[in-house]
C-alpha cells in the first residue's frame, strides 16, 4: 500500500512538472524545450535502440521523435501522462520505422535505461542475466514481448500500454501473463 502511494505521489508530481513545461513551451520558453526533452531524450533513445541497433539511426529517431511531439504539442489534451503520449508518438514512429526496416532488438539487450554504479561483478552478473533474459523474450511470440517490454522495462500501467498499442487491456493482460509463464518455464532452471 505504501508502493502504491508513493508511487501516486510521484506521479502526480511528475505530471505537475511536465504540465508546467509544456506551459511554458507553449508560451515560446526555449528553456523549458530543452528541459523537457533532457528529462525524456533517455527513454526515446533506449526506444530507438531496440529497433534500430546502431546510434546513427537511433540519434536520426530520436530527433524525429521529439520534432513530432513539439509540433504536436498544442494537441496533447493531458488524457494520459505526458510521458504516455510520448512513447506512443516514438512507439508508433519506431514501428513505422521498423517494418521499413524489419530490425527488431529486445530492451533486454540494453542497458540504457540504467546508469547505476555497480562493481565489475554486479556488472558481470546483471550482463549475464539480461543476456539470459533476452534470449528467452526473443523466443517469445511478438505481441507478448512487445506487451512484456513495455510493462517491465518501461514501467508502463495497463492503460498506458493500451493507449501506446490500441490493443484491448484484458487482452494485454493476458499476453503479459502467458509471457511471465513462458519465461518462468524458460528461466525455471537459471535460478534453481
Amino acid at each position: 500500500m505504501r508502493n502504491k502511494t508513493v508511487r501516486t505521489i510521484e506521479q502526480v508530481i511528475i505530471q505537475r512538472r511536465d504540465n508546467s513545461l509544456i506551459r511554458s513551451i507553449l508560451s515560446g520558453d526555449q528553456k523549458s524545450v530543452a528541459r523537457l526533452t533532457g528529462l525524456y531524450r533517455k527513454r526515446v533513445y533506449a526506444l530507438g535502440m531496440s529497433f534500430f541497433r546502431n546510434e546513427a539511426d537511433t540519434d536520426d529517431f530520436v530527433q524525429e521523435v521529439f520534432i513530432k511531439v513539439f509540433l504536436n504539442l498544442a494537441s496533447f489534451k493531458g488524457d494520459s501522462s505526458f510521458a504516455t503520449w510520448l512513447v506512443k508518438i516514438a512507439w508508433t514512429t519506431a514501428v513505422n520505422s521498423a517494418n521499413r526496416k524489419k530490425e527488431y532488438l529486445s530492451l533486454a539487450d540494453e542497458g540504457i535505461l540504467e546508469d547505476c554504479d555497480y562493481t565489475p561483478e554486479e556488472m558481470q552478473i546483471r550482463k549475464m542475466t539480461a543476456e539470459t533474459v533476452n534470449e528467452a523474450v526473443k523466443e517469445l511470440p511478438e505481441n507478448n514481448g512487445i506487451c512484456l517490454e513495455l510493462y517491465f522495462f518501461y514501467d508502463m500501467s495497463y492503460e498506458e500500454i493500451s493507449v501506446i498499442t490500441d490493443f484491448p487491456m484484458n487482452t494485454i493482460k493476458s499476453y503479459i501473463f502467458r509471457a511471465k509463464k513462458i519465461l518462468r518455464e524458460k528461466l525455471r532452471g537459471l535460478y534453481e
